[in-house]
This record gives structure tokens, C-alpha cells and sequence, in this order.
């Protein structure tokens, strides 16, 4: 009952494994097809990928079955999960069809797709590296499973894959974008900001959107956390203090 206890984190961490591999396989099997419910399924799974992502740690945390054998599995789940997947996802989705056309745009894909998956596996070795040395508060870079779940939204919302140049040009830009958003030094909140008034009614706002706009209120929520954030940190530059920046530790080491 003991070693069962102890594999339990591990086995949910496994699942969301399970989900990162369906997503893979169903991107794969749908790029010549081109079917927008299996883009759609491909993605909805990263999204579960997530929610067992959060819950292995929160079991893990409820039986007191910490262990650093979990967290290195959990890490090489995320590299696979929310960086090998979507970046297939997107490149399956946004590239293979409209590729057919243009060599050029499908190399152009190719590596952006790549730029994703490296820069999400560069974000997760510096977070491993700087734990205890950065305040808790803000994420150093955006978060892999928030990037991830940045270029599915645009899938779930618009799961029909690009039929010009230009839309799948824009897809491009998006992976460069939410790549660099990951390695870069830009202080994203994280989940352990104290609860407020003003939390809460932000909480309410965001699920009146979700009913109302459904999968499309994914792709508002990432443009107004992505540029909400992006003008914080340049808030912070210029000395406001409205809301309270991130303490700089002597012995903080960002890569």
C-alpha cells in the first residue's frame, strides 16, 4: 500500500502523458486528411493533458508523496506535452496543406514549430535551475503549459486549418511570438498571488465571457494576459508600483 501510494502522483502524471501521445498521433494521422474535428480533439487533449499536469501535484501534495523521481517525470512529460505536441499540432494544422503550394511557407513552418518546441524545453531547464531563486509570485517567462495552451486556443476557436498564404503566415508569427514569450526575462503572475476583491470579480468577468463567447473567449483571454502583461512589466520600468513588482534576489540566476 505504501510503493502503490507513492506511484499514484506518477500514474496521473502518466496520464497526462497518454493525452500529449493521442494529441501527437491524432495530428499525424489528420495532416493529409485535414479533418477540423480531429484538429479540434488533438487540442481539447492538451487541454486535459493540463488539468492532469495540475492534479499530479496536487496529489502528490495531499498524500505527502513529494518525490524528486515525480518532478523529473513531471518535467519530461512538459516537454512532451506542451512543447512536442502543440508544436506538431500547429504544424500538422497550419502548414501541411497550405504547404502543398508553397515549399517555402512549409519550411517556414517547420522551423517555427521547431523554434516553439526548443524555446518551451529552454523554459522548463531554467525554471528547474532557478526554483528558490526568484520570487514565487511571477513565472520568469511565460509558462510552457500557458504557451501551449496559447497556440491550441487558436485551434479550438478555428479548428478549420489556414486555406492562404497569409493565414498561415499569421501562425508563424504566433509561434515565434508565444516562443520567445517563454525564454524571454518578462515577469508573468503566477497562481500563487494572494486572493483579492479584485481577483474574484475578474474570476466572475472571464466565466461570463467563457459562456458567452465559448471557444473563442480562449484566444481574448491569451491577447489580453499576453499584452496585460507585456504593459505590467513596462509599468514596472517606468517606477509604478500599483501592483507590486517582483523581488529581485542577489543570488537570482536567470539563463
Amino acid at each position: 500500500m505504501r510503493r502503490a501510494k507513492f506511484a499514484l502522483p506518477s500514474m496521473v502524471t502518466l496520464m497526462s502523458i497518454a493525452c500529449g501521445f493521442g494529441s501527437i498521433v491524432i495530428s499525424v494521422d489528420n495532416a493529409l486528411v485535414g479533418d477540423p474535428s480531429d484538429y479540434w480533439l488533438a487540442a481539447v487533449l492538451l487541454v486535459l493533458a493540463g488539468v492532469f499536469d495540475a492534479l499530479d501535484g496536487f496529489v502528490a501534495r495531499a498524500t505527502n508523496t513529494q518525490s524528486e523521481f515525480g518532478m523529473q517525470l513531471d518535467s519530461i512529460a512538459d516537454v512532451m506535452n506542451f512543447g512536442c505536441a502543440p508544436g506538431l499540432l500547429l504544424y500538422c494544422y497550419g502548414f501541411v496543406h497550405v504547404g502543398l503550394d508553397s515549399e517555402t511557407l512549409l519550411r517556414a513552418g517547420g522551423i517555427a514549430s521547431f523554434f516553439f518546441v526548443a524555446c518551451g524545453a529552454l523554459r522548463l531547464a531554467r525554471f528547474n535551475v532557478s526554483v528558490g531563486r526568484t520570487d514565487p509570485r511571477y513565472f520568469v517567462g511565460m509558462p510552457i503549459t500557458a504557451g501551449a495552451a496559447c497556440v491550441a486556443a487558436v485551434v479550438v476557436a478555428w479548428p478549420e486549418r489556414p486555406t492562404t498564404i497569409l493565414h498561415a503566415a499569421g501562425i508563424v508569427a504566433l509561434l515565434f511570438v508565444v516562443g520567445s514569450l517563454m525564454v524571454s526575462t518578462v515577469r508573468f503572475p503566477s497562481s500563487k498571488q494572494k486572493m483579492s476583491a479584485g481577483l474574484v470579480v475578474a474570476l466572475l468577468i472571464n466565466v461570463g465571457l467563457l459562456v458567452w463567447l465559448k471557444a473563442s473567449y480562449f484566444v481574448l483571454f491569451f491577447l489580453v494576459y499576453i499584452v496585460g502583461t507585456l504593459a505590467l512589466n513596462l509599468a514596472w520600468r517606468t517606477g509604478w508600483t500599483g501592483i507590486a513588482p517582483p523581488v529581485i534576489y542577489q543570488d537570482e540566476d536567470v539563463l
